[in-house]
């Protein structure tokens, strides 16, 4: 299957709510996972080459975002029937063999995909205090093979400037990366 590109939700949107479970049966809102300053929510699997490619930035995000007053949960709405690679004890695994230290959530019915308008993994959506949508697009221009190394600069400039109460530029580059794996007859208009 060729890449998938973000949607590119209209920045301004409000965050849509969510109450997933993450693998140990914890459930985890959009409250709950708001900073005080913020949210960053990543759509994100366990098997795709191109989340792969940046386990250490997640991870080095989760570790400092909290103490920027951000918060920061993944995502994970692959259809697992079809890619056991991305079930929930698999991400357990994940999650704790990369240091996470943010909530890695389950949305096995789709819905909170489709209500962020996900489209492939991994996805970005920067919130702000006030739950509105300032950022959403790519990490950074680093791809798998490619020669560019890992920065998070195009995600990182974007944090730093919310962080800052300075305005978030509005030009962004959408993310690529697989299609997220829609369970079979249920992709969103948005995916034709």
């Amino acid at each position: 299957m060729p890449p998938a590109n973000s949607t590119m939700l209209s920045l301004g949107t409000t965050a849509p709510n969510f109450a997933l479970p993450a693998p140990d049966g914890s459930v985890h809102s959009l409250e709950d996972c708001m900073g005080d300053r913020g949210l960053l929510v990543a759509f994100i699997c366990n098997h795709c080459p191109y989340v792969k490619h940046i386990f250490s930035e997640l991870t080095a995000l989760g570790h400092e975002l909290p103490d920027l007053g951000l918060g920061m949960v993944g995502i994970m709405s692959n259809d697992i029937e079809n890619y056991p690679a991305d079930a929930p004890d698999k991400m357990a695994e994940t999650a704790r063999e990369q240091d996470w230290h943010f909530p890695y959530l389950v949305d096995a019915s789709q819905e909170v995909a489709k209500a962020y308008t996900a489209a492939c993994t991994p996805d970005f959506f920067l919130f702000d205090a006030d739950h509105t949508l300032v950022y959403r697009g790519q990490l950074d221009d680093s791809r798998p093979n490619s020669e560019t190394p890992v920065s998070g600069d195009d995600l990182r400039a974007a944090i730093a400037a919310l962080t800052a109460g300075n305005p978030v530029p509005q030009e962004q580059t959408p993310s690529l990366g697989c299609g997220i794996k829609w369970i079979p007859g249920q992709a969103p208009a948005y995916m034709s």
